[in-house]
């Protein structure tokens, strides 16, 4: 076997590894990978064959109770060889010490996770915008409320991380900070006059095997309506491709993305290993952030 040598992936690999990602459809969103490797500097590899890299993994840690499993590519004329399974042993050696473990799935790859001791847990449906619905003027829907809309800079972070905390499996601090903050992405928020949160979600632009497109996540709402009213304002402003990973379980999110005009494409199987009890209902969860970081 040539020599293989795994390293934690530096700045200069970032493109490389969203090509790659690219070549097998995640359609990886601009900026994303820098967000996964700053959420956890020990997190991503390169494995490396001589001088060429032939795949990659991220095993981020957010913490001592979770870390998530994503990016794991090997280059299709090196596979076969080992190089793959030298990665996974890396990511799961980094994440030993985490209570729970989570990834998502290719259908096809379950039954190799589940040798490894992960269990299937539900399924994440990825819904593509295929025609746009007549969009109804939500600003009446926002001042029966007392809602109004906050973007850019004028994000209150503080307000955003305890509305997330409560919805998602373990606090994310750090990541939401860097996810909202990035400048390829666009964020709106729902606030109302008690300066509390009711919603949030963001667009960025993605990469896809032909052209670019949109990947719309988080989505987080307090209902249906709420819901409706960030993703038709973020649809108002970006037209082409629009891309949303949810979960199955909230079948309101299911209801709303079809009216919409969103399709489903293609699906995959969340799963987890270890203590994984403080896992909280998505009810609220209308869109993942991502599926390589969870």
């Amino acid at each position: 076997m040539p020599n293989l040598e795994i390293r934690l992936a530096q700045p200069s690999d970032i493109p490389t590894i969203i090509d790659w990602a690219k070549n097998e459809d995640f359609a990886p969103g601009s900026g994303d990978v820098q967000i996964y490797r700053n959420t956890d500097k020990q997190g991503i590899w390169v494995a490396w064959v001589d001088s060429l890299a032939v795949g990659c993994i991220a095993g981020i840690k957010y913490n001592h109770i979770y870390g998530f499993i994503g990016l794991y590519i090997v280059k299709p004329e090196y596979r076969r060889n080992g190089y793959g399974h030298k990665l996974w042993e890396k990511a799961l050696a980094h994440l030993n010490n985490v209570q729970c473990i989570g990834l998502e799935a290719a259908p096809h790859l379950v039954d190799s996770y589940s040798e490894w001791g992960f269990k299937a847990s539900s399924q994440t449906i990825r819904w593509q915008l295929f025609k746009i619905d007549e969009i109804n003027h939500t600003e009446q829907l926002l001042n029966n409320h007392n809602f109004h809309v906050v973007t850019g800079n004028q994000i209150p972070l503080e307000v955003i991380n305890k509305y997330d905390a409560m919805r998602e499996s373990t606090a994310r601090p750090h990541f939401l900070s860097q996810w909202l903050k990035h400048q390829s992405g666009r964020v709106m928020t729902l606030i109302d006059n008690n300066n509390l949160c009711h919603g949030f979600a963001r667009i960025r632009p993605c990469f896809l095997t032909v052209g670019e497109g949109w990947r719309i996540g988080p989505i987080l709402a307090d209902s249906q309506q709420l819901a409706k009213i960030l993703i038709t304002n973020l649809l108002s402003q970006h037209q082409g491709i629009v891309l949303i990973d949810s979960p199955q379980n909230n079948t309101k999110a299911q209801a709303l993305l079809f009216s919409l005009g969103f399709r489903q494409v293609s699906f995959t199987i969340r799963m987890y290993k270890g203590l994984c009890h403080h896992v909280v209902s998505t009810k609220d969860v209308y869109g993942l952030a991502c599926l390589e970081l969870g």
